[in-house]
C-alpha cells in the first residue's frame, strides 16, 4: 500500500480527479500502460499496477466518438486500479474524469515526458515497497565504501564515527540505522528522520553533525557494503591475521562482507575502518593483498624445492 498524498508529492502530480481512498492498493513498483487494453484486450491486463497514459493512448482515444469513448473506458474503469496518471500535461477527456470519478479511481497529472515519469515512479515505489527493517549501529561513509559500525552498547561505535567524520568522512545515521533492501543483494540505511544528523557520545551529550562540521559530513542514506563489527579484546581468542578467508554477515536476506575488529586501549580504530574499506574497494577491483602473499610465499616455496 502507498501514501497517495506522499506519492503525488513525491512525483510532482497535479490531482485532476480526486479519490477518497488515502491509501492506494499499489504493492508492485512496475507501472502499465494500456495500449491494447483501449483497444478491447484485457486477457493480460496488468490491472493492479498504476496506469500510465501517455501521447500514444491518449491520441488514440480523443480519435473516438464520445459514444465509443465512454463504452472503452466504463470497460476499463471496472477494474480496480490504483490510480491513473496523464503525461505530458496531456488534458484528459470529460468522460474519463467522469468515469473516474464515478469509480473513485484517481487520476493525476504530469507534465514529464511519459518515459521519464515512468522511470522516476519505479525508482520512487522501489524505495517506498521495498522490505525495511531497523538495527542497532553507525552507519558511515568511508572513501565511497558504506561501513555499518556493530557492537554492544559502548564499545565505541559513535565515537569511531566521530573520528571519521573529522578526517573527512561522512555520516548516515547513529545508533539507530533503518535499512531498506532495494533488491536482492543491495540494502540502504538511513537515519530516522527524528534523529537525523545527531549523535551521542557518553561524557558530552548529543551534539549536531551537520551544525558542528557543515553539510559535506552527512549523507541521508548510503548502501551498506560492509559490517564492521567492534568487540572488546579477548586475549585467548584468535584473530584473524591473514584475511584469506571471508566472512558474510546476512541481514534481511543480503550478505555483506563482515570483520571483527578487536578494540582495546590504544588501537586507532578510524585508521582501521578507513584501511578496511580501502581493502574491500581492491578486492572489488581483483585484487586481495592476503592471497597475493599467499602466491609469493608458495612461489618461492616451489622455485626454492626446484633449486635442491
Amino acid at each position: 500500500m502507498v501514501n497517495g498524498k506522499e506519492f503525488t508529492q513525491a512525483l510532482s502530480l497535479r490531482v485532476l480527479s480526486p479519490t477518497t481512498k488515502a491509501m492506494w492498493p499499489i504493492v508492485s513498483p512496475e507501472l502499465n500502460r494500456p495500449g491494447l487494453e483501449m483497444t478491447g484486450y484485457y486477457e493480460h491486463f496488468a490491472h493492479e499496477r498504476p496506469q500510465v497514459i501517455g501521447n500514444a493512448e491518449m491520441g488514440y482515444l480523443m480519435n473516438q466518438s464520445e459514444e465509443t469513448l465512454r463504452e472503452k473506458l466504463s470497460q476499463f474503469f471496472r477494474y480496480q486500479i490504483p490510480c491513473l496518471i496523464v503525461c505530458r500535461g496531456l488534458k484528459p477527456p470529460r468522460v474519463m474524469l467522469e468515469l473516474a470519478k464515478e469509480n473513485n479511481v484517481p487520476v493525476l497529472g504530469s507534465d514529464e515526458s511519459t518515459t521519464r515519469f515512468i522511470l522516476n515512479a519505479i525508482l520512487y515505489l522501489t524505495r517506498v515497497l521495498a522490505p525495511h527493517s531497523t538495527l542497532h549501529g553507525v552507519l558511515v561513509d568511508v572513501y565511497g565504501v558504506g561501513v555499518l559500525l556493530t557492537g554492544e552498547s559502548g564499545v565505541g561505535k559513535s565515537e569511531s564515527a566521530l573520528e571519521l567524520v573529522k578526517r573527512g568522512h561522512q555520516l548516515v545515521a547513529d545508533d539507530v540505522v533503518d535499512i531498506c533492501r532495494v533488491n536482492d543483494n543491495r540494502l540502504v540505511g538511513e537515519s530516522p528522520e527524528a534523529i537525523r544528523h545527531f549523535m551521542e557520545i557518553r561524557g558530552v551529550g548529543i551534539i549536531d553533525i551537520r551544525a558542528m562540521y557543515g553539510i559535506s559530513a552527512v549523507l541521508l542514506n548510503k548502501s551498506i557494503d560492509m559490517e564492521i563489527n567492534l568487540e572488546p579484546w579477548e586475549e585467548k581468542k584468535e584473530y584473524d591475521r591473514l584475511g584469506l578467508e571471508e566472512d558474510f554477515s546476512e541481514i534481511m536476506e543480503v550478505k555483506i562482507p563482515k570483520l571483527v575488529i578487536p578494540v582495546r586501549p590504544g588501537r586507532n580504530l578510524a585508521i582501521i575502518i578507513e584501511i578496511a574499506a580501502r581493502n574491500l574497494s581492491l578486492k572489488r577491483m581483483g585484487y586481495s593483498a592476503a592471497r597475493e602473499l599467499d602466491k609469493r610465499l608458495n612461489d618461492m616455496m616451489h622455485q626454492g624445492a626446484q633449486e635442491l
